[in-house]
C-alpha cells in the first residue's frame, strides 16, 4: 500500500526547487532590469536638448548636435555682442550681468577696463543710447571649442549728433553645461578680445545705409 504521507526527503527536494526556481527567476529580473537602466543611459546620451536661435526647445540626436553647433555658435555670439554693447542709462546694469553668464574672466576683465575708462560713467552722464546695428560672425573649426572672430557695427546717439563705429572681437567657444535662461546654448567665450575699434566716416555710413535699402 502506497503511503500517503510524503516522506522529508520527498518535501526537502520539493522546496529545494522552488528555491532554485525563484533565485533564478530573481536573477534574470534583475539582469534584465540591470540590463534595460544601461540602455537607457546609452540612449539619453545620444539624445540632447538645445535652444533654437528663436527659442524653442528642441530635441537632437548627437550626429544632429554637430551640426547644429555652429548655429548655436552664432546664436550665442549673437546674444552676447548684442547685451555687452547694446546700451542705454536705464539697461546697462542687467544687460550687462546677463552677458556676463556667456563668458569667463576675460570677458569680466573687459568690462572692468571700460568701468575704470569711464565708459559706464559717461553713459549716464550725457545719457547716451549705444544701439547695435549689426553682428556678423566667422566660426573656426568643425566642433566645440570654436574659434571666432565677430565684426559688430554700432551707433552712439549724443543728442542730435549719431556716430557710426566699427569694432571687431576674437575669442573662442567652450562648452560647458546649459544654464537656463542664464547660458541655454552651453557655450562659453572664452580669450575675449577687443582687436579693433574705428569711427566709420560718413561716406561708408551712408554705404551702409544704401545696402539696406
Amino acid at each position: 500500500m502506497k503511503n500517503p504521507y510524503p516522506t522529508i526527503y520527498d518535501v526537502l527536494q520539493k522546496h529545494r526547487w522552488i528555491v532554485l526556481i525563484l533565485v533564478i527567476g530573481s536573477f534574470v529580473t534583475v539582469l534584465g532590469s540591470v540590463g534595460f537602466v544601461v540602455y537607457s543611459v546609452q540612449q539619453s546620451k545620444k539624445e540632447v536638448f538645445v535652444l533654437s536661435p528663436e527659442g524653442a526647445v528642441i530635441p537632437l540626436r548627437l550626429e544632429e548636435l554637430r551640426k547644429y553647433s555652429k548655429v548655436e555658435a552664432l546664436a550665442q555670439l549673437e546674444q552676447f555682442h548684442h547685451l555687452f554693447y547694446g546700451l542705454e542709462a536705464g539697461n546697462y546694469e542687467k544687460r550687462i550681468e546677463k552677458a556676463l553668464w556667456l563668458g569667463d574672466q576675460t570677458v569680466s576683465e573687459v568690462y572692468q577696463q571700460k568701468r575704470s575708462e569711464g565708459v559706464y560713467n559717461r553713459l549716464l552722464q550725457y545719457s547716451l543710447v549705444q544701439r547695435v546695428l549689426s553682428v556678423r560672425s566667422e566660426i573656426y573649426g568643425e566642433s566645440v571649442p570654436f574659434g571666432f572672430r565677430t565684426v559688430v557695427l554700432f551707433e552712439i546717439k549724443r543728442g542730435t549728433v549719431t556716430d557710426t563705429y566699427e569694432l571687431v572681437t576674437t575669442g573662442k567657444l567652450i562648452g560647458v553645461d546649459r544654464s537656463f535662461p542664464e547660458n541655454p546654448h552651453g557655450l562659453l567665450l572664452t580669450e575675449f578680445y577687443e582687436q579693433s575699434l574705428r569711427k566709420l566716416t560718413e561716406e561708408e555710413v551712408s554705404n551702409l545705409n544704401e545696402d539696406e535699402r
